[in-house]
């Protein structure tokens, strides 16, 4: 998965013009494609009268039609495409996201590097969206985007030294939400549950954009639920939902608490009507299996499918959910392992752990998960059920030998 540290304020901070929830119904199993002609119409999406946001994007695609080089307009138009790909769960809106920066010569200026490496980040290639914050920050130094991507990098990598220095700056250039965002996941992840809630909690009081808030809100669920507070991360959960606003990310967060709480009835109800977004087909899939309804068997096989295809195109962006998909659903964990770890030589977030700690216990591969623990140990991250989690994977009894 891409990063998801910050995306919420950045994209609402940096591109206000263009909202993620528009009214689109995609198939995410189709590849990325690059247009092979910049006036190719890509897809046609649906606009209501009252739809301000569809027709923005229409708007910027006819203006950049008439005006080809304009840095901004491209810019404004590739981080609409991003939205739309992290919003609806589509991969596809990447690969035309990439042909808006495509269109311009090297060397790109500050806002189309900074786009090329948001979009690089999501493809999993860290060090060359960090190669292009970098260049990017040399070309305008008080960036403050290419400082919070770059925060939001180092949090998924786990190196909260590097994750603090992009929060500073971040303070010092005065963006005082996203470095609220920033400080307070930091907190959250190493082992200051509390302070991190305060944090977040104090800037979510101080925003008004609803797409700042659903992202703040979204992460106080998370770290409520974290720190075993089931009623107030529901409520944070509930709230972020009443905005109305498409977002895979906190559907995600959402039907996993609700698994968690052993709803599966309710993840069914949510998540009905998002088999396009592989992320949620998983999670839906898993509460069909938990009340052995009728769908299970047809959307493992359609997970199964997008799998392979993934794999074919050499798209490895949904390892963990695979990871997760043969633990729970397919009950192979040699499987699960193998993905899980190469998973999480890469991401490095809580989720990620979480599912490598539970394949290295239905592996009884008690070595497999030490990554983990030591992470655990280093960061002090408090959530009891991860901990708990990682004292019975130290335990878990190796195939034909002794723990």
């Amino acid at each position: 998965m891409h990063t998801n540290g910050l995306t919420g304020l950045l994209r609402a901070r940096v591109f206000p013009s263009i909202a993620i929830a528009l009214a689109l119904l995609a198939n995410a199993t189709a590849a990325p494609r690059t247009p092979t002609a910049d006036m190719e119409v890509l897809e046609k999406l649906p606009i209501r009268a009252d739809d301000k946001t569809a027709r923005a994007l229409a708007a910027l695609r006819a203006a950049l039609a008439k005006a080809p080089t304009d840095v901004a307009l491209a810019a404004e138009l590739g981080q609409a495409y991003f939205d739309l790909a992290l919003a609806r769960g589509d991969p596809r809106y990447v690969g035309y996201a990439e042909a808006v920066v495509a269109r311009f010569s090297n060397p790109l200026p500050a806002p189309l590097l900074t786009l090329r490496a948001v979009l690089r980040q999501y493809r999993h290639d860290f060090a060359g969206a960090l190669k292009d914050f970098e260049t990017a920050l040399v070309l305008e130094p008080d960036f403050a985007t290419a400082h919070a991507w770059r925060g939001a990098i180092f949090l998924v990598e786990a190196d909260y030294d590097a994750a603090q220095k992009e929060c500073a700056a971040l303070q010092k250039l005065g963006r005082d939400a996203l470095a609220g965002a920033c400080m307070g996941l930091l907190q959250a992840y190493s082992g200051q549950l509390a302070a991190g809630y305060q944090t977040l909690l104090q800037t979510l009081r101080s925003s008004t954009d609803p797409a700042n808030r659903l992202w703040l809100l979204t992460r106080l669920g998370e770290v409520a639920a974290w720190r075993g507070q089931g009623t107030v991360a529901q409520a944070h959960y509930r709230e972020a939902l009443g905005l109305g606003r498409d977002d895979v990310y906190l559907l995600a967060a959402w039907a996993d608490f609700l698994l968690d709480a052993d709803q599966p009835a309710e993840v069914v109800r949510l998540l009905s009507m998002w088999e396009s977004a592989d992320s949620l087909l998983l999670r839906l899939a898993e509460a069909e299996a938990r009340l052995q309804l009728p769908n299970a068997a047809k959307h493992q096989k359609m997970l199964l499918d997008r799998f392979a295809a993934a794999r074919a195109r050499g798209d490895t962006t949904h390892r963990a959910e695979e990871a997760r998909f043969m633990l729970r659903l397919r009950q192979d964990p040699t499987s699960a392992l193998r993905l899980a770890q190469a998973n999480y030589a890469v991401q490095r977030e809580p989720r990620d752990a979480r599912v490598l700690l539970e394949a290295a216990i239905a592996a009884k591969d008690p070595a497999s998960a030490q990554v983990v623990r030591d992470w655990l140990r280093r960061s002090g991250f408090e959530d009891t059920r991860m901990r708990r989690l990682a004292q019975e994977s130290a335990l878990s009894v190796p195939a034909g030998g002794k723990p």
